[in-house]
Protein backbone atom coordinates (compact mmCIF):
# COMPACT_ATOMS: atom_id res chain seq x y z
CA UNK A 1 0.00 0.00 0.00
CA UNK A 2 2.78 2.15 1.06
CA UNK A 3 4.42 1.64 -1.77
CA UNK A 4 1.34 2.29 -4.55
CA UNK A 5 0.88 5.49 -2.73
CA UNK A 6 4.48 6.54 -2.87
CA UNK A 7 3.85 6.10 -6.72
CA UNK A 8 0.87 7.84 -6.57
CA UNK A 9 2.69 11.51 -4.96
CA UNK A 10 5.49 10.50 -7.57
CA UNK A 11 3.24 10.84 -10.44
CA UNK A 12 1.33 14.19 -9.16
CA UNK A 13 4.75 15.91 -8.37
CA UNK A 14 5.52 15.25 -12.06
CA UNK A 15 1.89 16.02 -13.14
CA UNK A 16 1.96 19.26 -11.30
CA UNK A 17 5.47 20.29 -12.31
CA UNK A 18 4.21 19.75 -16.22
CA UNK A 19 1.17 21.65 -15.16
CA UNK A 20 3.03 24.52 -13.42
CA UNK A 21 6.11 24.62 -16.44
CA UNK A 22 3.65 26.02 -19.22
CA UNK A 23 2.00 28.62 -16.37
CA UNK A 24 2.78 32.07 -16.74
CA UNK A 25 5.52 32.86 -14.37
CA UNK A 26 6.44 36.27 -12.74
CA UNK A 27 9.61 37.29 -14.19
CA UNK A 28 12.70 37.39 -11.91
CA UNK A 29 15.51 39.18 -11.86
CA UNK A 30 19.07 38.76 -13.39
CA UNK A 31 22.13 38.63 -11.96
CA UNK A 32 22.65 42.62 -12.36
CA UNK A 33 26.37 42.22 -11.84
CA UNK A 34 27.00 40.00 -14.97
CA UNK A 35 26.55 43.27 -17.05
CA UNK A 36 25.12 46.43 -17.76
CA UNK A 37 22.90 45.65 -20.74
CA UNK A 38 20.56 43.16 -20.32
CA UNK A 39 17.91 41.69 -23.37
CA UNK A 40 14.40 40.75 -23.07
CA UNK A 41 13.75 37.16 -24.67
CA UNK A 42 11.14 35.02 -24.73
CA UNK A 43 11.64 31.27 -24.24
CA UNK A 44 9.86 29.08 -26.21
CA UNK A 45 7.29 27.99 -23.18
CA UNK A 46 6.48 31.38 -23.14
CA UNK A 47 8.08 32.85 -20.14
CA UNK A 48 10.32 35.95 -20.00
CA UNK A 49 13.87 36.01 -19.30
CA UNK A 50 16.60 39.17 -18.44
CA UNK A 51 19.88 38.02 -20.23
CA UNK A 52 22.78 39.84 -19.47
CA UNK A 53 24.68 40.91 -22.54
CA UNK A 54 27.99 39.30 -22.15
CA UNK A 55 29.77 41.07 -24.51
CA UNK A 56 29.05 44.84 -24.78
CA UNK A 57 30.00 47.14 -27.82
CA UNK A 58 32.53 49.29 -27.36
CA UNK A 59 31.11 52.20 -29.31
CA UNK A 60 32.01 55.49 -27.94
CA UNK A 61 31.04 59.30 -28.46
CA UNK A 62 34.04 59.85 -29.96
CA UNK A 63 33.76 57.61 -32.92
CA UNK A 64 30.17 59.52 -33.76
CA UNK A 65 31.31 61.81 -36.09
CA UNK A 66 29.17 64.74 -38.51
CA UNK A 67 26.30 63.89 -35.32
CA UNK A 68 26.74 66.68 -32.95
CA UNK A 69 23.64 68.49 -32.65
CA UNK A 70 22.08 65.05 -32.02
CA UNK A 71 24.44 63.90 -30.04
CA UNK A 72 24.65 66.84 -27.73
CA UNK A 73 20.67 66.52 -26.74
CA UNK A 74 20.56 63.06 -25.87
CA UNK A 75 23.92 63.25 -23.71
CA UNK A 76 22.43 66.13 -21.87
CA UNK A 77 18.90 64.15 -21.51
CA UNK A 78 20.62 61.12 -20.52
CA UNK A 79 22.80 62.98 -17.61
CA UNK A 80 19.63 64.35 -16.74
CA UNK A 81 18.82 60.79 -16.06
CA UNK A 82 21.77 59.44 -14.71
CA UNK A 83 21.67 62.23 -11.64
CA UNK A 84 18.15 62.18 -10.77
CA UNK A 85 17.03 65.30 -12.64
CA UNK A 86 13.92 65.63 -14.78
CA UNK A 87 14.43 63.53 -18.10
CA UNK A 88 12.20 62.68 -21.27
CA UNK A 89 11.44 59.60 -22.97
CA UNK A 90 13.92 60.14 -26.55
CA UNK A 91 12.77 58.82 -30.15
CA UNK A 92 15.10 59.01 -32.46
CA UNK A 93 13.75 59.11 -36.09
CA UNK A 94 15.38 59.69 -39.34
CA UNK A 95 17.51 57.89 -42.07
CA UNK A 96 19.01 54.81 -41.88
CA UNK A 97 22.38 54.01 -40.68
CA UNK A 98 22.96 57.78 -39.34
CA UNK A 99 23.85 56.61 -36.15
CA UNK A 100 20.83 56.45 -33.96
CA UNK A 101 21.23 53.20 -32.55
CA UNK A 102 24.98 53.54 -32.32
CA UNK A 103 24.38 56.85 -29.91
CA UNK A 104 22.47 55.19 -27.39
CA UNK A 105 24.93 52.52 -27.24
CA UNK A 106 28.03 55.00 -26.45
CA UNK A 107 25.57 56.98 -24.29
CA UNK A 108 25.73 53.42 -21.70
CA UNK A 109 29.47 52.65 -22.64
CA UNK A 110 29.92 56.99 -21.36
CA UNK A 111 27.44 56.37 -17.89
CA UNK A 112 27.93 52.97 -16.96
CA UNK A 113 30.27 53.65 -14.26
CA UNK A 114 27.44 56.05 -12.74
CA UNK A 115 25.03 53.04 -12.59
CA UNK A 116 23.33 53.55 -15.85
CA UNK A 117 21.79 49.90 -17.72
CA UNK A 118 20.32 49.06 -20.35
CA UNK A 119 17.54 46.73 -21.05
CA UNK A 120 16.50 45.85 -24.92
CA UNK A 121 13.41 44.88 -25.87
CA UNK A 122 11.63 43.46 -29.16
CA UNK A 123 8.88 45.05 -30.60
CA UNK A 124 6.92 41.61 -30.09
CA UNK A 125 7.63 41.84 -26.56
CA UNK A 126 6.69 45.42 -25.38
CA UNK A 127 3.28 43.95 -23.78
CA UNK A 128 5.50 42.79 -21.06
CA UNK A 129 6.83 46.62 -20.32
CA UNK A 130 4.67 46.75 -17.02
CA UNK A 131 6.57 43.21 -16.09
CA UNK A 132 9.77 44.71 -17.08
CA UNK A 133 9.43 48.04 -14.85
CA UNK A 134 8.10 46.11 -11.86
CA UNK A 135 11.66 43.82 -11.47
CA UNK A 136 13.94 47.22 -12.09
CA UNK A 137 11.74 49.71 -10.04
CA UNK A 138 13.16 49.24 -6.52
CA UNK A 139 16.67 49.16 -7.54
CA UNK A 140 19.23 51.99 -7.18
CA UNK A 141 20.66 51.50 -10.95
CA UNK A 142 18.99 53.84 -14.02
CA UNK A 143 17.72 51.85 -17.03
CA UNK A 144 17.17 52.61 -20.48
CA UNK A 145 14.62 50.52 -21.91
CA UNK A 146 15.82 50.30 -25.57
CA UNK A 147 13.71 49.50 -28.40
CA UNK A 148 15.59 49.44 -31.87
CA UNK A 149 14.10 49.69 -35.23
CA UNK A 150 10.48 50.30 -33.98
CA UNK A 151 7.79 50.84 -35.99
CA UNK A 152 4.39 49.07 -36.26
CA UNK A 153 1.33 47.84 -37.91
CA UNK A 154 -2.22 48.54 -37.94
CA UNK A 155 -3.83 46.71 -34.80
CA UNK A 156 -0.40 45.39 -33.21
CA UNK A 157 -0.78 44.77 -29.41
CA UNK A 158 2.53 45.94 -28.95
CA UNK A 159 1.31 49.52 -29.82
CA UNK A 160 -0.87 49.85 -27.06
CA UNK A 161 1.04 48.35 -24.83
CA UNK A 162 3.75 51.11 -25.40
CA UNK A 163 1.12 54.36 -25.82
CA UNK A 164 0.03 53.07 -22.38
CA UNK A 165 3.43 52.82 -20.32
CA UNK A 166 4.76 56.13 -21.98
CA UNK A 167 1.61 58.11 -20.75
CA UNK A 168 -2.03 57.73 -19.40
CA UNK A 169 -1.17 54.04 -17.99
CA UNK A 170 -2.53 53.92 -14.18
CA UNK A 171 0.66 51.82 -13.44
CA UNK A 172 3.28 54.83 -14.09
CA UNK A 173 6.90 54.26 -14.85
CA UNK A 174 9.12 54.76 -12.04
CA UNK A 175 12.00 57.92 -11.71
CA UNK A 176 14.78 54.98 -12.93
CA UNK A 177 13.37 53.65 -16.25
CA UNK A 178 13.16 55.59 -19.59
CA UNK A 179 12.15 54.63 -22.65
CA UNK A 180 14.52 55.27 -25.79
CA UNK A 181 13.62 54.12 -29.51
CA UNK A 182 14.81 53.93 -33.20
CA UNK A 183 12.61 54.36 -36.32
CA UNK A 184 13.04 55.42 -39.87
CA UNK A 185 9.33 56.44 -38.90
CA UNK A 186 8.37 59.93 -37.80
CA UNK A 187 5.02 58.60 -36.37
CA UNK A 188 5.76 54.74 -35.82
CA UNK A 189 3.05 53.84 -37.87
CA UNK A 190 2.23 53.90 -41.75
CA UNK A 191 0.64 56.47 -43.31
CA UNK A 192 -0.99 56.89 -46.67
CA UNK A 193 -1.83 59.33 -49.12
CA UNK A 194 -5.79 58.56 -48.38
CA UNK A 195 -5.50 59.61 -45.08
CA UNK A 196 -4.91 63.66 -45.99
CA UNK A 197 -8.25 63.70 -46.81
CA UNK A 198 -9.77 63.27 -43.25
CA UNK A 199 -8.12 66.88 -42.71
CA UNK A 200 -10.48 69.51 -41.74
CA UNK A 201 -10.33 73.85 -42.74
CA UNK A 202 -12.20 75.88 -41.06
CA UNK A 203 -13.36 79.04 -41.32
CA UNK A 204 -10.62 80.88 -39.61
CA UNK A 205 -7.84 79.21 -41.86
CA UNK A 206 -6.77 76.55 -39.46
CA UNK A 207 -6.17 72.78 -40.38
CA UNK A 208 -7.36 70.20 -38.36
CA UNK A 209 -6.20 66.43 -38.70
CA UNK A 210 -9.05 63.64 -38.62
CA UNK A 211 -8.96 60.95 -36.38
CA UNK A 212 -6.82 58.45 -38.42
CA UNK A 213 -3.86 60.74 -38.02
CA UNK A 214 -4.69 61.82 -34.67
CA UNK A 215 -4.14 58.49 -33.68
CA UNK A 216 -1.04 57.86 -35.52
CA UNK A 217 0.90 61.05 -34.27
CA UNK A 218 -0.93 60.32 -30.99
CA UNK A 219 2.36 57.92 -29.64
CA UNK A 220 5.03 59.41 -31.18
CA UNK A 221 3.59 62.92 -28.85
CA UNK A 222 4.00 60.57 -25.97
CA UNK A 223 8.27 60.97 -26.24
CA UNK A 224 8.92 64.41 -24.81
CA UNK A 225 12.06 64.75 -27.09
CA UNK A 226 12.48 63.96 -30.64
CA UNK A 227 15.80 63.53 -32.53
CA UNK A 228 16.29 63.75 -35.87
CA UNK A 229 18.61 62.60 -38.03
CA UNK A 230 19.46 63.01 -41.81
CA UNK A 231 21.39 61.55 -44.44
CA UNK A 232 25.10 62.68 -44.83
CA UNK A 233 26.94 64.70 -47.18
CA UNK A 234 29.73 63.38 -49.74
CA UNK A 235 32.00 65.60 -47.52
CA UNK A 236 30.38 64.32 -44.35
CA UNK A 237 30.69 60.63 -45.36
CA UNK A 238 34.53 61.20 -46.00
CA UNK A 239 34.90 62.54 -42.41
CA UNK A 240 33.48 59.34 -41.30
CA UNK A 241 35.10 57.07 -43.47
CA UNK A 242 38.85 59.01 -42.09
CA UNK A 243 37.93 58.52 -38.48
CA UNK A 244 36.68 54.78 -38.95
CA UNK A 245 40.14 54.17 -40.87
CA UNK A 246 42.32 55.76 -38.17
CA UNK A 247 40.56 54.43 -35.55
CA UNK A 248 41.32 50.60 -37.42
CA UNK A 249 45.20 52.04 -37.41
CA UNK A 250 45.31 52.92 -40.72
CA UNK A 251 48.21 55.75 -41.98
CA UNK A 252 47.08 59.12 -43.19
CA UNK A 253 48.51 59.22 -46.53
CA UNK A 254 46.59 55.75 -46.84
CA UNK A 255 43.39 57.40 -45.44
CA UNK A 256 44.02 59.86 -48.11
CA UNK A 257 44.53 57.39 -50.85
CA UNK A 258 40.87 55.60 -49.89
CA UNK A 259 38.54 59.08 -50.69
CA UNK A 260 37.83 57.74 -54.27
CA UNK A 261 37.08 53.79 -53.13
CA UNK A 262 35.02 55.04 -50.35
CA UNK A 263 33.09 57.08 -52.85
CA UNK A 264 32.67 54.11 -55.27
CA UNK A 265 31.72 51.92 -51.95
CA UNK A 266 29.16 54.04 -51.13
CA UNK A 267 27.92 54.42 -54.88
CA UNK A 268 27.41 50.76 -55.20
CA UNK A 269 25.16 50.46 -52.16
CA UNK A 270 23.60 53.31 -52.87
CA UNK A 271 24.07 55.26 -49.25
CA UNK A 272 26.25 57.46 -47.84
CA UNK A 273 25.42 56.46 -44.23
CA UNK A 274 27.68 56.07 -41.02
CA UNK A 275 26.96 52.53 -41.09
CA UNK A 276 28.21 52.44 -45.04
CA UNK A 277 31.50 54.36 -44.21
CA UNK A 278 31.55 51.98 -41.32
CA UNK A 279 31.66 48.49 -43.58
CA UNK A 280 34.25 50.36 -45.91
CA UNK A 281 36.65 50.94 -43.39
CA UNK A 282 36.57 47.58 -42.18
CA UNK A 283 37.06 46.26 -45.54
CA UNK A 284 40.15 48.65 -46.64
CA UNK A 285 41.62 48.23 -43.54
CA UNK A 286 41.70 44.76 -43.19
CA UNK A 287 43.14 44.72 -47.19
CA UNK A 288 45.73 47.73 -45.63
CA UNK A 289 46.69 45.26 -42.73
CA UNK A 290 47.35 42.48 -44.90
CA UNK A 291 49.40 44.02 -47.46
CA UNK A 292 46.12 43.55 -50.11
Amino acid sequence: MNTQFEHLLLRAEQLIGRIEAVLPQALTAPDWRASVAYRYRKRSSGHGVLEPVRHVGAMRLENLKEIEPQKERILRNTLQFVEGRPANNVLLTGARGTGKSSLIKACLNEYAARGLRLIEVDKADLTDLPDIVDVVSERPEKFIVFCDDLSFEDGEQGYKALKSILDGSVAATTANVLIYATSNRRHLLPEYMKENLSYKHTDDGEVHPGEVVEEKISLSERFGLWVSFYPFTQDEYLTIVAQWLQSFGVQSDAVAAARGQALVWALERGSRSGRVAYQFARDYAGQHASGA
